[in-house]
């Protein structure tokens, strides 16, 4: 486990791209489904981008050069296999970056191969010319963007034959860039600044108190999940609007079937009261606002994707399924500042507490990827998620995980970006092999003949990501980045 200390608070990555934490970006960069097969627009800034795609050649042990005055950069280069003096071929890399939006950036890497006989040749025999034009088709068939390479440095006495672009080397970019575990940040954090707040679902008008929860599309598989006295645990990508929307139908398929529910959120306990007062109240703005404003979590400077909006909107259809006559019940599980085993077993302490007052409710746990496991983690032998304690602590059968499935798309969330500060923003996401879903395959629960290695049961298949900002957030900055030094 990594820990950082940030301006008094620790930052732990718990919460991670689905089925991925553990693995390495270049690991997962070896996915051959991973290669890009279209443009692809990074949301980060272009010097990031660059950087980062430097820090990928610099670990290919390459020598990396800028061109002055431009956002291109070329590599030493290399020489594949041996050949005979006067015939000799050399390969390098050339980078060319365009800036889209001051937060979107596209990187377009190329294969550069040099000749040194090509220089001694002025017109190729006739079946090398056919043989290169063959070769130039498949190539335009492969490769979805050309250059012309103009300005590109030379190599004397070797002559420019193909520049092709290399996709393999643009998957362990986008690995690096959007395969990225997000962050939690736990600890103290100084309040944002509230005025007044409405969100979507409020009414200036009258009473929120009798209008009926909006459940959403149905969710195909949920069924055998849904068990009195069972607990299911939900995994990232928190910062996203639609966990939070399959969360709501599953609260709206349990209710239907007369189960009780508690919805278990990574919120400190702390904030218990002042959830409850809010799931009491009329749902009216002036209610909303209280929430906002005795709350500590919500108004968080440094917020990751657990304050979203979208998990806010959550709280208010739990709130309407209680108005509704519905047994429902939202418990805030998570620590005010510890970390690693301390932070799971208070977790742990928090739920079972709960669950030994609800013993007949079936209990949905929202948390970090890490956290729902119900199997240790390789990288950490001493760590106990809060998955697997609670496995060992209730019934044979009665907890099950799982891990989330989606197409790329964006998140809200806190990572740490290629500088080693951590950044709060809106980012592009993309799933890794096992957590890819398939063009085919349709939004709902998929089980699994057996556990995983990871101590997942099944995947819930979400589609498409969108991203959920918090709230409330520091007016007139759309990130937050500070300088974080290792623990």
């Amino acid at each position: 486990m990594r820990w950082h200390w940030m301006l008094g608070l620790l930052c732990m990555g718990c919460a991670s791209v689905s089925g991925s934490r553990g693995q390495s970006a270049e690991a997962r960069a070896e996915d051959e489904d991973a290669v890009p097969t279209q443009e692809t627009v990074y949301l980060v800034p272009l010097d990031e981008a660059l950087m980062m795609t430097r820090h990928v050649f610099e670990d290919m042990k390459y020598d990396v050069f800028e061109r002055a005055g431009t956002h291109e950069l070329y590599t030493s280069a290399h020489e594949p296999g041996l050949n005979l003096p006067g015939n000799r071929s050399w390969e390098r890399f050339f980078v060319r970056g365009v800036q889209v939006a001051p937060r979107q950036s596209v990187v377009r890497v190329f294969r550069l191969r040099y000749s040194e006989n090509e220089m001694n040749i002025d017109e190729k025999p006739k079946f090398i010319g056919d043989r290169l034009a063959s070769e130039e088709k498949y190539l335009q068939r492969k490769t979805f963007v050309h250059d012309t390479f103009e300005g590109v440095p030379a190599m004397e006495g070797f002559k420019l034959v193909r520049g092709t672009r290399d996709l393999e080397i643009e998957r362990r970019l986008l690995a690096r860039l959007e395969m990225v575990p997000s962050l939690e940040l736990v600890g103290g954090n100084a309040s944002v600044p509230m005025l007044s707040v409405v969100t979507e679902d409020s009414s200036e008008t009258g009473p929120a108190e009798r209008e009926p929860p909006d459940c959403g599309a149905p969710l195909p598989g949920d069924e055998v999940l849904i068990q009195k006295g069972h607990v299911l645990l939900l995994a990232d990508p928190l910062g996203t609007r639609e966990l939070p929307e399959a969360a709501t139908r599953l609260l709206c398929d349990a209710t239907a079937r007369d189960v009780p529910v508690s919805l278990a959120l990574s919120i400190p306990a702390s904030e218990q009261r002042v959830l409850d007062a809010y799931l009491t109240s009329e749902g009216r703005p002036t209610d909303l606002e209280r929430l906002l404003r005795d709350s500590s979590f919500w108004r968080r400077a440094y917020q990751d994707g657990r304050s979203s909006s979208a998990m806010l909107r959550l709280v208010e259809q739990a709130r309407r399924l209680r108005v509704s006559g519905r047994s429902v019940s939202v418990v805030a599980f998570d620590s005010d500042a510890a970390s690693g085993n301390a932070r799971e077993a208070e977790m742990e302490q928090h739920l079972l507490a709960h669950r030994a007052k609800n013993p007949e409710a079936w209990t949905l746990v929202l948390a970090g990827d890490v956290h729902v496991r119900t199997a240790n983690v390789r990288w950490d032998s001493k760590f106990v998620p809060l998955g697997a304690r609670l496995s060992r602590q209730l019934a044979s059968g009665s907890v099950k995980a799982l891990d989330v499935g989606f197409l790329r798309g964006t998140q809200f969330a806190c990572r740490f970006n290629v500088w080693e500060k951590v950044a709060c923003d809106t980012f592009a996401l993309s799933p890794n092999a096992e957590a890819r879903q398939g063009a085919d395959t349709p939004r709902g629960v998929h089980l699994f003949s057996e556990t995983n290695d990871k101590g997942f049961h099944g995947r819930l298949y979400v589609g498409t990501l969108s991203a959920s900002a918090p709230v409330l957030r520091r007016s007139g900055s759309e990130a937050f980045a500070q300088p974080v030094a290792s623990h």
